[in-house]
């Protein structure tokens, strides 16, 4: 039985808890002046999460910190003014399919979906740069102050130079990791609904930083596995007769959760070859005495039965019912085919020939999941390479992998990868809603780093990994299809390419002060000449909190372009001289948002008139304007 507490509640231990649960990175430990340790807030850490500058401020604590860390965690916060532009002519099916393929730095796209996806991912995996010294970081270049970071963030040549290379001879090797991963780690976390789990491969390189990191952002408590997976074993040193260190063929995955209470569905996988039934002792050393009944005429006085005894007993009636119809000393084969014929599990218990409870473990060709994923090999070129006829991509993790990760969650959930690569976790969504009938949703984001023009990729046309990424799944989708014609004609293999951009407003709409004294063209129009109708209306969506992949309709009311998002969620006219007749129309179909330019009203009578109509046949709506 707990102990009483015999005092009022904790008030400290209550706010310490309620700060855990926001920011798990500002609890740490300290001395308690009494010569022991206890949990606490650390103060500085927290005053940068709720800062726009960087805080200066140091006191001896336990913590895990490198150069430039408080300025990632100003990366993570400091908001921009980018937006996210349709690409409908390298989408597939634009106007039906929910799966996002997403060009850009994901930093800033990671912002961007705060608001529209925040506590709506069920799952993450990502497959980061793993700072071996030949692979690549994202240069966010945090030598530069706030104000400087901030103008120029998210910025690449025309040739997609944003990526620079992380040599062991530089002095911030794992310092520029840190600070690239760090930010990203804490938007991401924002995005995970409370049942939601994040997967990360790494390699030997940044194995030991990545749990720290992952311990601060997620939460210690919210930590699952270490999970080592294989890949193929290469030693450059074979050719030697003697070696510094032995070759390594597997690699990890780290597995959080977004609360610590969360519980996933138990996993299995493929055994090697078919396991035969089994007998197992029906007793058990761990001392439960409600556990302790009688069987079989005998009542253990320590330790306990395996099983409740309502489901001990039933398993004995099942044992004799499998008896009259078999017979009475049926062997271990004749049971296994009794119970395999019977197509459903049922326990079975009987007194073994020595006299102790025993239970039948059934035949079976799986057996639980654990930490190791030796039993599969995590990345090759070979599958992607089938499908292009072509070595475009080097080592792109296999989507027999990527299922097993899926497996650990619901099959209507979002998955997002914000390295997606090659984007193996797309085909791997669309490849495992072929065979269980799932409605898995991908977002897919990928920065557009340039193909090396010495590849076998840049020969075959590709430019940038996105091109390839996008042309997998196109091809991975048809692929499905062509093989499942029956069970695939409701699968979406499609998606919407969404572009990372500046802003589709001029200065003047964040600035207007700035422009007071300027010419009076300046204000003619705040929108850029450059960007189209559905250009703003995904920039609105955006920051109504509106599913990017929402379905979206083009309507004609009075001559003018309507939009209508999500079944009248949103609906946004952005033409100019809008007239009565097109407001009235509008206010009539009753959307719970209504969106237009500030300039779209074709004079002074309609603007009079614009909150009557409103008020008259949609009160409820919200009015916004560009």
């Amino acid at each position: 039985m707990k102990q009483l507490k015999m005092h009022s509640v904790d008030k400290i231990a209550e706010n310490i808890d309620k700060i855990a649960s926001l920011f798990p990175n500002c609890i740490t430990e300290s001395t308690d002046g009494i010569g022991g340790v206890k949990r606490t807030v650390d103060f500085d850490m927290l005053k940068q999460e709720l800062s726009d500058h960087v805080v200066e401020g140091l006191e001896e604590r336990y913590q895990f910190t490198w150069p430039d860390k408080k300025k990632a965690m100003l990366a993570a916060n400091a908001p921009i003014n980018k937006t996210l532009r349709p690409c409908r002519e390298e989408s597939v099916d634009f106007d039906n399919t929910e799966n996002l393929y997403i060009e850009g730095d994901n930093l800033e796209v990671l912002k961007l979906l705060q608001e529209t996806y925040l506590g709506k991912v069920k799952m993450i995996y990502i497959d980061p740069p793993y700072n071996t010294g030949n692979d690549f970081v994202y240069n966010d270049d945090f030598a530069k102050d706030a104000e400087e970071y901030m103008a120029n963030s998210g910025q690449y040549s025309d040739e997609g130079n944003r990526l620079v290379a992380n040599t062991e001879s530089n002095g911030r090797f794992h310092t520029d990791w840190l600070n690239m991963m760090y930010p990203r780690l804490k938007l991401a976390k924002d995005l995970l609904s409370d049942d939601g789990l994040v997967f990360v491969s790494i390699g030997d390189e940044e194995i030991d930083n990545l749990r720290k990191i992952m311990d601060e952002v997620f939460g210690p408590d919210n930590f699952r596995n270490q999970i080592v997976v294989r890949r193929g074993a290469k030693s450059v040193q074979a050719q030697f007769e003697t070696w510094d260190k032995l070759g390594k063929d597997f690699e990890y995955v780290l597995f959080y959760s977004r609360v610590a209470t969360h519980r996933f569905k138990q996993q299995s996988k493929l055994l090697d070859s078919f396991r035969a039934g089994t007998w197992n002792n029906h007793w058990r050393g761990t001392d439960r005495p409600t556990m302790r009944y009688e069987l079989f005429g005998t009542i253990p006085k320590t330790g306990q039965w395996r099983w409740s005894k309502e489901r001990s007993e039933i398993a004995i009636i099942n044992y004799n019912k499998m008896l009259n119809e078999i017979g009475s000393n049926p062997t271990d084969e004749q049971i296994d085919n009794w119970y395999l014929g019977k197509g459903e599990r049922i326990d079975l218990l009987r007194l073994s020939n020595k006299g102790k409870p025993e239970h039948y473990i059934p035949p079976t060709d799986k057996t639980l999941l654990n930490s190791s994923w030796m039993d599969m090999l995590v990345g090759s070129s070979s599958e992607i390479s089938s499908l292009f006829n072509a070595k475009v991509f080097e080592t792109a993790k296999l989507t027999s992998f990527i299922k097993r990760i899926l497996g650990f969650c619901d099959e209507d959930s979002v998955v997002l990868d914000f390295f997606s690569g090659s984007a193996t976790t797309a085909h791997a969504v669309m490849q495992l809603n072929a065979e269980d009938g799932g409605h898995r949703k991908f977002i897919m984001v990928q920065l557009p780093e340039a193909c090396d023009e010495k590849s076998e990729a840049f020969k075959a046309g590709y430019k940038n990994i996105c091109e390839i990424g996008k042309e997998r799944i196109r091809r991975a989708g048809k692929k499905i299809k062509d093989e499942n014609p029956l069970t695939t004609q409701d699968l979406d293999i499609g998606f919407r390419v969404l572009k990372l951009d500046s802003s589709n407003m001029e200065d003047v709409y964040y600035t207007p002060k700035e422009y007071m004294d300027k010419e009076i063209s300046l204000f003619v129009d705040n929108v850029k000449a450059d960007r189209s109708s559905e250009d703003l209306l995904f920039q609105v969506m955006l920051d109504l909190g509106t599913s990017l992949s929402s379905k979206i309709v083009k309507k004609e009311i009075a001559g003018k372009e309507v939009f209508d998002v999500a079944n009248g969620h949103i609906m946004a006219c952005f033409d100019k001289d809008v007239n009565d007749d097109v407001i009235t129309a509008i206010a009539k179909e009753k959307p719970s948002y209504f969106v237009m330019r500030d300039n779209s009203l074709a004079d002074d009578s309609v603007a009079i008139n614009f909150e009557q109509i409103f008020n008259t046949y949609s009160p409820n709506t919200e009015r916004r304007v560009l």
